[in-house]
């Protein structure tokens, strides 16, 4: 006489089928620890670069400002996503975790080496226009997996790049300003006031 195996296989099954459904909703989650109080943060310092940087001019201290601008906004935006996620309990570990940062980084990786390379070759004036398309690309790429707002606020860093290609260094620098420092505090304060900090 056969022993009865019918149990196990009906719980292998309900067991495979909440693997899926846990996945799935994990799948269609959103990464929400974008900070809006550490995006207004950043964009004060990149105002406070804009300015500095618009004193010296297309030059090689020019490029160490908005560097060290992009540094110090690391930092800020790094210290106050860990604690917004701290605060909501959310892991970046996740699987939407990973996919926001896969889809933000990729973009930011490609300007860093670009940067590298235009800076090499002394193509400081593309600089601005590179920054801004890559910057905006990052966040439009991201934002399929986090809040609404982000790939707005990546669109419109990708139309002041755009503008950036067509104008003085001068105005470039400008765009920069209003870019980092501009749009960061608007959508910051708009993350902060519906997103919660």
């Amino acid at each position: 006489m056969t022993a009865m195996t019918g149990p196990a296989p009906i719980r292998d099954h309900a067991l495979n089928n909440l693997r899926y459904i846990r996945d799935a909703m994990e799948r269609a989650s959103a990464f929400t620890s974008i900070p809006g109080w550490g995006g207004v943060a950043v964009g004060v310092t990149a105002i406070v670069a804009a300015v500095l940087g618009g004193r010296e001019g297309l030059s090689w201290n020019w490029m160490m400002i908005w560097l060290g601008e992009a540094v110090l906004a690391a930092l800020i935006a790094g210290v106050t996503m860990v604690r917004k996620a701290a605060r909501s309990d959310v892991s970046f570990r996740g699987a939407p975790a990973r996919r926001f940062f896969i889809s933000y980084f990729a973009p930011i990786v490609a300007g860093a080496v670009l940067t590298v390379f235009l800076a090499r070759h002394g193509f400081h004036a593309a600089l601005p226009a590179t920054w801004l398309l890559l910057y905006g690309a990052s966040f439009v790429s991201s934002g399929a997996y986090s809040i609404p707002v982000v790939p707005v606020m990546g669109v419109c860093f990708m139309l002041l790049g755009t503008a950036a290609c067509f104008v003085p260094f001068a105005v470039a620098n400008i765009l920069l300003g209003a870019g980092f420092g501009g749009l960061h505090v608007i959508f910051g304060w708009v993350i902060a006031r519906r997103y919660g900090g």
